[in-house]
């Protein structure tokens, strides 16, 4: 994972190629017409395909800038890892914020020891989880988060969109998506039928993940994986 010390690696690097654009997006100059912009999902097609990995290491890139606080959210419900990955497992989190009102945002979020970011694990599992995400209390919920502080980027873990009914439900409430294509295995038959599924959401980024392809000599013309632009509501990226 990417901590501060590594600021100056490889993986430091390609993550602050993959930021950069997001930022650009959820604090523009000007209005750019993206709602919620300082949301942003991180998906795959289906499991296995590195969206935890890149949902971490991007979380705990944005927090090494000066003036932006992070919050990570495990909101891939049913298979949640976050927790278990920061030695939090078990915790309270986003589903018992949704199901109790005499719980609060202070109560299931916990800081981490690298300054400005903060995480909110999944919570204990809820049959009725796709339910959870899809109702006014999420939706309230996200806008308060997108809305209350100026400075604050929102990164959401999901559920690969193939495989639960959630990451397509989540993808709605979002500005910015994410989506992470594992290198030389997912046929593009399956990315497709993905980003189908993100019909709502104003723009579409990809990560290439788990590429044998070395750090090329010449960094603009080396393809790490990120397609990314900015796209007018209703356009998707095309991969």
């Amino acid at each position: 994972m990417l901590i501060p010390e590594m600021a100056s690696t490889q993986l430091a690097e390609e993550y602050r190629e993959i930021k950069r654009p997001l930022l650009m997006n959820a604090f523009p100059d000007e209005n750019n017409g993206i709602e919620r912009a300082n949301l942003i999902l991180v998906t795959s097609s289906v499991p296995g395909e590195g969206k935890t990995f890149t949902a971490m290491n991007l979380a705990l890139s944005i927090a090494m800038e000066r003036d932006k606080w992070v919050l990570l959210i495990d909101a891939d419900v049913a298979k949640p890892s976050i927790g278990s990955l920061l030695g939090r497992p078990g915790d309270l989190g986003l589903t018992d914020l949704l199901k109790d009102k005499g719980i609060g945002f202070s109560d299931v979020a916990f800081k981490t020891d690298v300054p400005n970011l903060t995480v909110l694990p999944a919570g204990r599992q809820d049959r009725h989880s796709t339910e959870l995400l899809a109702s006014d209390a999420m939706k309230r919920f996200v806008n308060e988060l997108s809305n209350r502080y100026s400075d604050r980027v929102v990164i959401f873990d999901s559920p690969p969109l193939l495989a639960a009914t959630q990451g397509a439900v989540l993808a709605s409430l979002v500005g910015q998506v994410v989506l992470v294509v594992e290198a030389d295995s997912t046929p593009q038959y399956i990315v497709q039928e993905a980003i189908a599924k993100l019909s709502s959401c104003d723009v579409i980024g990809c990560v290439l993940n788990k590429t044998n392809q070395g750090f090329a000599f010449n960094y603009y013309n080396y393809f790490y994986g990120y397609g990314y632009g900015n796209y007018g509501h209703g356009q998707k990226a095309q991969v």
